[in-house]
């Protein structure tokens, strides 16, 4: 506003201007008090991020990511079981089965304290568990003959014997310290070079480690029938967990599959993380129920009866909830609840706390809570993702519920691929498919043995004396699983 035209206004018009001017600016400076407030607020969580960033870079480069948890708590729980009236059973090992050594254990001439005479009261016994370090070491006399009728030549087997080889390859390893090695490198993680290190200090035998991979190659050959068994009954199955990670063959990705059942596990090494895996180990029309952690390519199997995991789906509402501010809270806040609520009526259920029909009522209305939630208005990116997954697979996330022999979560598949995931960490893979083959065979095999509690060692022992097909030891099916 110029002098002249100041003086043409009249002086309440003028003071009119100013009051106009001054409110203009009062809110001008809120406004910029308003953005100044929003920016230091999205500063303080740009840092955040940054710091969540490059807390995550620096854990994906250390060996140990998988099992560092961060900083150690200033006041830790005390180690141990706690004492009281919850502590439980106290266990201890038991009186062994049989004695194959015993020795006495006699009094002193004299006191060692005080050099008096001691006067003998009773017996106690103590029992010792020990491991012999002193190979055993074997002869066969194998008598060779010849058909009279045929010329066919004969060859006398004994049942401790692995193979009928002679002349350069007469001296192996027995049939106990084979299966040792496949349990060895499949179940315990350990290297070839490492396993020939424990063979020479822990019981002197030499062992190379091209020895040691014959061995497990063999041994994934003779298993080989049991594992298209359990492949069959996995295929039977009413009931199916499955997973995949990231495996090395030849130094390139891969992917080891596996798929969990009640009585069988079994692993496959492929290519492909796509539904190409699952369409050929279960079969494009397999109409059992699937336990799965919502991987798209599991989708193609229409016929399945589906199970999203909740754990998963938890995750999802923890790591949105870390980001969220202001209003995009309640959305993954009402989905956790609502998914917790569903675990709490599974417990009731399993402890028998409500009927059948109270079961269904309560399903119901867990259902539509979640039609509530999927109606509401989001303007989140995260949030609206984990929408359109639940409502992709609404009829996917309370199957449990209606079957009661289906966990929630996808942990059997968890638990069976994890001592794969730690045998990666150490040596990353496989060199070559012949040896990509040998480890889901004799994992499967292993895995199998475990989840039917007999022991992998002597199943495997068995298999390799085995000189004929009718020999080699089978697996038990429960009869459902073959139906």
């Amino acid at each position: 506003m110029t002098g002249k035209e100041a003086e043409e206004l009249s002086h309440e018009e003028l003071l009119e201007a100013v009051r106009r001017l001054l409110r203009e600016n009062e809110q001008l400076q809120k406004e910029i008090e308003s953005r100044d407030r929003q920016l230091e607020s999205q500063g303080r969580e740009i840092e955040r991020m940054r710091r969540l960033v490059d807390e995550l870079q620096r854990k994906a480069k250390r060996q140990a990511a998988p099992f560092s948890k961060g900083d150690p708590k200033p006041e830790p729980k005390k180690c141990g079981r706690k004492a009281g009236a919850d502590y439980g059973i106290k266990a201890y090992r038991s009186v062994p089965p049989r004695i194959d050594e015993e020795y006495d254990a006699r009094l002193p001439r004299s006191c060692p304290c005080c050099g008096g005479e001691i006067e003998f009261l009773k017996v106690e016994r103590q029992f010792q568990a020990e491991v012999p370090r002193k190979p055993i070491w074997r002869q066969f006399n194998i008598e060779i003959g010849k058909c009279s009728s045929c010329h066919h030549r004969v060859q006398g087997r004994h049942p401790l014997q692995t193979s009928q080889a002679l002349g350069a390859a007469a001296s192996q390893l027995g049939p106990n310290a084979q299966a040792v090695v496949v349990h060895l490198n499949k179940d315990a993680g350990a290297p070839y070079g490492k396993i020939t290190r424990f063979f020479e200090a822990v019981f002197g035998i030499s062992l190379s480690r091209g020895g040691a991979a014959q061995v497990v190659l063999r041994a994934a050959e003779r298993c080989e029938g049991t594992y298209r068994q359990i492949l069959v009954v996995v295929r039977r199955s009413r009931v199916v967990y499955p997973d995949e990670t990231g495996w090395r063959v030849a130094a390139i990705l891969r992917w080891l599959w596996t798929f969990v059942t009640g009585s069988a596990v079994a692993y496959v090494i492929r290519d492909s993380r796509g539904g190409e895996v699952p369409e050929e180990v279960l079969g494009r029309e397999y109409a059992g129920i699937l336990g799965h952690d919502g991987w798209a390519p599991y989708d193609n199997l229409v016929n399945a009866t589906h199970q999203q995991c909740l754990a998963h789906l938890l995750r999802r509402c923890r790591e949105i909830l870390e980001f969220a501010t202001r209003g995009a809270v309640r959305f993954p806040r009402q989905v956790k609840a609502l998914l917790q609520d569903a675990l709490a009526l599974r417990d009731r259920r399993d402890a028998g706390e409500i009927s059948t029909h109270g079961l269904a009522v309560a399903t119901g209305r867990l259902e539509s809570r979640m039609d509530r939630l999927l109606m509401w208005k989001r303007t989140n990116e995260a949030n609206e993702r984990l929408a359109k997954h639940i409502d992709r697979h609404r009829d996917e996330v309370f199957t449990f519920l209606e079957h009661p022999e289906v966990e929630a979560t996808n942990w059997p598949a968890e638990q069976a691929i994890r001592p794969a995931v730690v045998n990666r960490k150490v040596w990353g893979g496989n060199r070559t498919w012949e040896g990509a083959h040998a480890q889901e065979v004799l994992l499967s095999v292993l895995r199998t043995c475990a989840k039917q509690g007999r022991d992998g060692m002597e199943f495997l022992n068995r298999t390799l004396r085995a000189d004929s097909p009718r020999k080699l030891p089978r697996l038990n099916w429960p009869a459902p699983a073959l139906g």
